[in-house]
């Protein structure tokens, strides 16, 4: 029993880490659906039959074999190192958080988990309080070694939560389980994802393609592109689709979920730019061989944040979960040595401890 799921979960890792494409069972709509409206001049993602796939005609992933192979031989996960370490967290202001009606607030939770406070409406993007993430719940799976900074149930009432693909640890489900319990958010959620959620008893969801948006409660949230894949197992590779999200309000927000480098960044920027806040991932970029289609590097990161046309820069997807060859803090010290190398102000690029609240 013990090495069937060893295994299944080994499949699970690596399909998350590294992904590709296939296509999306379309979920029923209902009268009180938010209208969606097509926006913004993006590309929509193609198709070979019914899988998704990326933008870039150029975009091969390594194989399977690949990824296995480096994931259980470099891994940080299969043997606990000096070079993982809990990060330094801040105490977080709750009560501020949620006295807070006004003022534009981001919160790092850890890894792709941000609590975002703007004009009132407050969402999150790709929660995740697993302690361990993969397949059957957390049962098994990737160790997270920096602890969450606040209970969800500390949270101040959550609007709406983001979900920028269906990889494990972007898509907890007991942890969107947990959420949609507390505060009923709803969940905006790229194609195939709102019958996923559905399968789980979670029905307030509305999923869109790149380009589409939905208006709530004042704000304009926007499915973006993305280069990154999906799939939870061997036989689900695609079906859903990825993206990345523009929030429109007094200020805009992008958040790119999970990607590779591609000119998309540029697009989005052009469209609907200029970003106020861009939050990047800046971790899980080595090996590079099999994550550079689907990762972006620290380097990579600031560059976006340029294309995107981004006022302020914040730095996610790192020190939090144990998914890759790079030591732990090796992130935030490449994006301070790209800072400097580039001149840019280091007042406006952002690498928080978790739970550190910031005014944007």
């Amino acid at each position: 029993m013990l090495r069937r799921a060893f295994l299944v979960f080994l499949v699970g890792v690596v399909v998350c880490s590294y992904s590709g494409g296939d296509s999306a069972r379309a979920a029923e709509t209902s009268p009180g659906d938010p209208v969606i409206k097509k926006v913004a001049a993006l590309a929509v993602p193609p198709r070979k039959g019914a899988a998704f796939k990326n933008l870039d005609p150029a975009y091969k992933r390594a194989s399977y074999f690949a990824r296995l192979h480096s994931f259980i031989v470099g891994g940080t996960w299969l043997v606990p190192e000096r070079r993982v370490s809990a990060l330094l967290a801040a105490i977080p202001h709750l009560q501020a958080l949620r006295d807070n009606h006004h003022e534009a607030t981001v919160t790092w939770i850890g890894h792709s988990t941000l609590l975002v406070q703007l004009d009132g409406v407050n969402f999150l993007t790709d929660p995740t309080w697993a302690g361990r993430s993969g397949p059957f719940s957390g049962l098994v799976g990737v160790r997270r070694y920096t602890p969450a900074p606040m209970r969800m149930e500390d949270l101040p009432p959550i609007d709406f939560v983001l979900i920028s693909h269906d990889h494990y640890d972007h898509l907890d489900e007991p942890t969107v389980k947990r959420l949609a319990q507390l505060y009923n958010p709803r969940f905006v959620v790229p194609l195939g994802i709102k019958a996923w959620l559905a399968d789980r008893g979670i029905t307030n969801a509305v999923e869109l393609d790149w380009g589409q948006s939905i208006a709530f409660k004042g704000l304009t949230i926007v499915c973006t592109p993305a280069q990154h894949g999906s799939g939870r197992t061997l036989v689900d590779q695609g079906r859903r689709l990825w993206s990345s999200w523009a929030v429109l309000g007094s200020q805009r927000l992008y958040f790119a979920g999970d990607t590779g480098y591609y000119k998309h960044f540029k697009e989005i920027g052009d469209e609907l730019g200029p970003f106020d806040l861009a939050a990047l991932p800046i971790g899980s970029y080595t090996p590079r061989e099999t994550a550079h289609p689907v990762h972006i590097s620290p380097e990579e990161a600031l560059q976006a944040s340029t294309d995107l046309r981004a006022a302020r820069f914040i730095g996610i997807h790192w020190g939090t979960f144990m998914l890759a060859r790079e030591p732990y803090d090796e992130p935030p010290a490449r994006i301070t040595a790209e800072v400097a190398r580039r001149k840019l102000d280091p007042e406006v690029v952002w690498i928080p401890k978790p739970g550190e609240t910031l005014p944007w």
